[in-house]
């Protein structure tokens, strides 16, 4: 800790000391975007509900400057010093482990919503052209099947993360310490929630499965409780109720209108679509990046 002057010169700024845990001039900003992104994600798992695309590419953007911030923290050599003082660099290594699933999950959303993104293309050139019920079919069933597996896996593993997260007690009173290991907790926990809400956000519609006839399945999703609610949509349920209604009018022969209002929720869609695999991509880099400091901490 630096040492302060009782009787400092008059031509020196007496510095503050008030806030010993204050690292780093950039853990204000840190701290406050730790307050933002906290109260949109601090419910248990099974209550997310961000699910409107806006809401979550809003927070991505967030998440990237607070992890821009971390790296900045993180190269300091105060910081280094602290962190690896803490049995042998434990905590280091507890984050480069949890670094591997989030980078994996970042890895499968982006594929998701590059399927996703191929899946709406052939969608709305099956819909421009009318080419009819079994199309349109074939298409959905085909997407729904690719991401079933592959969102219960990444949610199964975020899960598994989220209790390691949530069980992490640190027993050391440094307060320099105490500050970077909740940083990393925190941040840990939000990355986490972020990336659920994406998932649940591309799992939106509940088709049913192989074999089953896809008619008798697709049903208009709810989200909302109160029409005051409304005015917030998920985009991915909004295609499922309009392919809902798409299909059920098509199959009796009065599909009228209802190809020009599914091409127009995809449109929509897609441009959501572009905003979220942005964010991720950005995310996705600060993981890469905060990773290579943790590793370069346990080289020196």
């Amino acid at each position: 800790m630096e040492t302060i002057s009782k009787f400092p010169c008059s031509h020196q700024p007496v510095r503050s000391i008030s806030f010993p845990t204050r690292v780093h001039p950039v853990s204000q900003r840190i701290e406050a975007l730790l307050n933002h992104l906290k109260p949109h994600h601090s419910q248990p798992f099974s209550s997310t509900t961000c699910f409107e695309a806006e809401t979550i590419q809003s927070d991505l953007v967030a998440l990237s400057e607070l992890y821009n911030c971390m790296e900045e923290l993180f190269h300091s050599p105060q910081s280094q010093q602290t962190l690896l003082r803490y049995q042998d660099g434990k905590l280091v290594e507890e984050a480069l482990c949890g670094s591997v699933t989030l980078l994996d999950t970042c890895e499968s959303a982006r594929d998701l919503l590059l399927v996703l993104k191929e899946h709406m293309q052939t969608l709305h050139s099956a819909v421009r052209r009318r080419k009819g019920y079994s199309n349109i079919e074939s298409i959905i069933s085909a997407y729904e099947s690719f991401k079933k597996k592959a969102i219960a896996k990444q949610r199964g593993q975020l899960k598994r993360m989220k209790n390691k997260v949530d069980s992490f007690s640190l027993l050391d009173q440094d307060q320099q310490l105490a500050f970077l290991a909740r940083v990393i907790k925190e941040a840990s926990a939000i990355t986490i929630s972020i990336l659920h809400s994406l998932l649940v956000f591309l799992s939106m519609p509940t088709i049913g499965t192989k074999g089953s006839s896809l008619i008798s399945k697709l049903k208009p999703t709810v989200l909302f409780s109160s029409q005051k609610e409304q005015k917030n949509t998920n985009g991915v349920a909004d295609l499922n109720n309009v392919l809902c209604s798409l299909l059920r009018r098509e199959k009796n022969g009065d599909s009228s209108g209802e190809f020009q209002r599914t091409q127009t929720v995809l449109e929509t869609l897609n441009v959501n679509i572009g905003g979220l695999e942005g964010g991720l991509d950005c995310i996705f880099r600060c993981l890469v990046k905060n990773r290579v400091s943790f590793l370069n901490m346990l080289a020196h």
